[in-house]
């Protein structure tokens, strides 16, 4: 346990004693975002033309992952004010008291130095270098200026959340190649419709906060045209790993499937518009859209690890 500082403090001004378990510094490190950071950035590991060192791999995946964690928490150490104001995020670590602001940037600046230090020390200095500049983007980017200024927040702050694949590249091969740029790309279309649609069924709480999102700035139905636009942009560059010839033709049914179905779904969330099936219509594009990137990768994952196997066969 550690000391929290002096807002939680006794009326005797003594610093009070931290309640923090293990389980809310977990919470900090936002853990479901950081799954889907290890899934892209292992297919950039192995998206490599010749096997990784295992040891050299794994460590590197390990960083990108704290570094991932280092991110989340620096995130929720500076919107502590707006996450206490949404519902969504209301019953997070630092607005319901079991954290400090203080503990939690000392946490997400020590996860941050391990994380960068490490990976130049196991892989190489550009690998290292990306992975500063992912963090440094989300956290002040991202974080500090886009998400409280600007309805563009999610689609250039996106670009955060897209690198991963790219810093695994590097710290594969220490050079960045097409295969890892497209994984890029595909992440950086994805983002915007994913976190719209999470939006129109969310714009009171983003309202409450004052946070500027698509749709409680440019209106839901602007909102619904984009989140159209972007899904085509998606299904078109979902296809490209099998274009470009670093994925299979299974891969590129399973993408040219799965396009088809992401655009069918934001046709129905452009054309309902009214009341709780509206609402219903945008969370199940939500839901979809998570389905559609983890699926996509689980198969490049697959096709690589056999990639791999038969290498060193």
């Amino acid at each position: 346990m550690s000391i929290i500082d002096d807002r939680s403090a006794g009326a005797s001004g003594f610093a009070a004693i931290s309640t923090a378990e293990p389980r809310d510094y977990l919470a900090l490190v936002k853990p479901r975002v950081m799954q889907l950071v290890v899934v892209t950035a292992l297919a950039g590991i192995l998206l490599a033309p010749h096997p990784v060192n295992f040891v050299i791999g794994l460590s590197s995946l390990i960083c990108i992952a704290v570094g991932a964690g280092a991110s989340g928490a620096l995130n929720m150490w500076y919107d502590a004010d707006i996450d206490a104001l949404m519902r969504r995020t209301s019953k997070r670590p630092i607005p319901t008291g079991r954290v400090s602001r203080p503990e939690t940037l000392a946490f997400g600046l020590v996860l941050s130095a391990f994380a960068v230090v490490t990976l130049y020390l196991v892989a190489n200095a550009l690998a290292a270098g990306l992975l500063a500049f992912t963090i440094f983007f989300y956290v002040v980017i991202y974080t500090m200026w886009l998400k409280r200024s600007t309805p563009q927040n999610i689609v250039i702050g996106g670009a955060a959340g897209a690198l991963p694949p790219i810093v695994g590249y590097a710290a594969a091969t220490g050079h960045i190649d097409i295969a890892p740029l497209v994984l890029f790309g595909l992440i950086f279309a994805w983002t915007p419709p994913h976190f719209w649609a999470l939006a129109l069924a969310r714009t009171s709480d983003y309202g409450n906060a004052g946070v500027p999102m698509m749709p409680n700035v440019k209106g839901a139905d602007h909102t619904r045209l984009e989140i159209l636009v972007y899904s085509v942009i998606l299904a078109g560059i979902g296809f490209l790993p099998y274009a470009f010839g670093f994925a299979s033709i299974v891969y590129g049914v399973i993408s040219l499937a799965l396009g088809v179905e992401f655009v069918r779904r934001a046709v129905l969330v452009f054309r309902v518009r009214a009341g709780d099936a509206a609402n219903k219509t945008a969370m199940r594009l939500f839901w979809f859209s998570i389905l559609y990137l983890y699926v996509l990768f689980a198969e490049l994952l697959v096709e690589r690890v056999l990639f791999v196997i038969g290498f060193m066969r």
